[in-house]
């Protein structure tokens, strides 16, 4: 697992191993090691790999396995990959129960849809309406 993500991870990131050995403080020949699984780094270099490339320590050791698409690569730290789900024919789509579990959502929750061209996002309407109030109130003040 932990090979498998940092030749991921450093693939792309678009790092060569000479240079994330050079961010680390280690030699080129000891992080070719950990991506071939030889050796593995210490808790110190784990925690220098997990900072350089923005995902959680636990992040670098576990893997992932999306329906579809195969193995994916941790998700960056404070953000999480819950995997796939299938659109029903009435457009209804069930929200994985470790995401329901992790988030405090619950049947009857209000949600706000939003989206762009590459997807979309599910927010808590309460999140999202306070932050709109934000927004109004910055903006009436702006013009005064």
């Amino acid at each position: 697992m932990l090979k498998e993500n940092l030749i991921m991870l450093r693939k792309m990131n678009g790092y060569s191993q000479e240079e994330i050995a050079e961010k680390i403080d280690i030699s080129r020949q000891a992080y070719a090691k950990w991506e071939s699984g030889a050796t593995t780094p210490d808790i110190e270099k784990a925690a220098r790999l997990a900072e350089v490339y923005g995902v959680t320590i636990d992040g670098l050791i576990k893997t992932e396995a999306v329906e579809g698409v195969g193995t994916i690569p941790p998700a960056p730290e404070g953000k999480n990959i819950w995997g796939s789900v299938t659109i029903g024919d009435r457009g209804q789509i069930v929200i994985p129960k470790a995401a329901r579990d992790c988030l405090g959502l619950s049947g009857g929750d209000r949600l706000i849809v939003l989206s762009d061209e590459e997807g979309i996002a599910l927010l808590r309407a309460e999140f999202f309406e306070e932050k709109m109030r934000d927004i109004m109130v910055r903006a009436y003040e702006a013009r005064e």
